[in-house]
């Protein structure tokens, strides 16, 4: 799997500076520029967490409201000590708990049901229409396979390996050790790759290596 892309350390840290900066001085202006930092990273992770992107969209748009009100009721201080993105993606994992939660309760659909989806992108120069298809199919099926993980191995997977997240951070956002994560993300891998292995051969993902 390939990391979706967080920038350099030194650059990633200097802009947390500065969003802190930003938050301490005009919370509304300030979040405006947190979200556009990290709205890619947090949809991301909610996409692996959700089984449909409009669903991804909605517990992003949840997590950030949530953050929202957090800050609100924080004074200076506690905003500048934050460190934002493992905090808000802490917040999204727990939106996705009580998603998961909620949609537990909920009667489940009638047989054969399922819900209409649209690509996440639209045509373009470089992809073909079936390009994309086989793109957004083969997200699904990794998607369920990923769904087939235990939370904990699922999330470390997605934070380490498709997020690019350093490990410290991965255990911060699953509220563990350093060790327990990286504990999380091996067996994750390991279950993983059993896993596509067990898919048919003709599958669009059969085959594939999991680094």
């Amino acid at each position: 799997m390939r990391a979706c892309g967080v920038g350099d350390t030194g650059d990633r840290e200097h802009q947390g500076e500065q969003l802190l900066l930003a938050l301490v001085a005009d919370l509304d202006s300030g979040f405006a520029e947190l979200v556009r930092a990290h709205e890619r990273v947090v949809y991301s992770v909610a996409l692996r967490l959700s089984s449909r992107p409009t669903d991804a969209e909605d517990l992003a748009a949840e997590a950030f409201l949530r953050a929202y009100r957090a800050l609100r009721g924080y004074d200076a201080e506690r905003i500048a000590s934050l460190r934002l993105r493992p905090w808000l993606l802490t917040i999204l994992r727990n939106a996705a708990r009580n998603a998961a939660r909620d949609a537990a309760r909920r009667p489940a659909p009638p047989p054969g049901f399922e819900p209409a989806e649209q690509l996440t992108c639209g045509p373009s120069v470089e992809h073909s229409v079936e390009e994309q298809v086989e793109q957004h199919d083969l997200g699904r099926q990794l998607g369920a396979v990923l769904a087939q993980l235990p939370e904990a191995q699922r999330l470390a997977v997605v934070l380490r390996h498709v997020v690019g997240l350093p490990t410290s951070e991965v255990a911060e956002v699953l509220g563990c050790p350093d060790g327990t994560a990286k504990s999380h993300i091996s067996r994750g891998l390991h279950r993983l790759r059993a896993l596509l292995t067990e898919q048919p051969s003709d599958g669009l993902i059969a085959g594939r290596t999991v680094r």
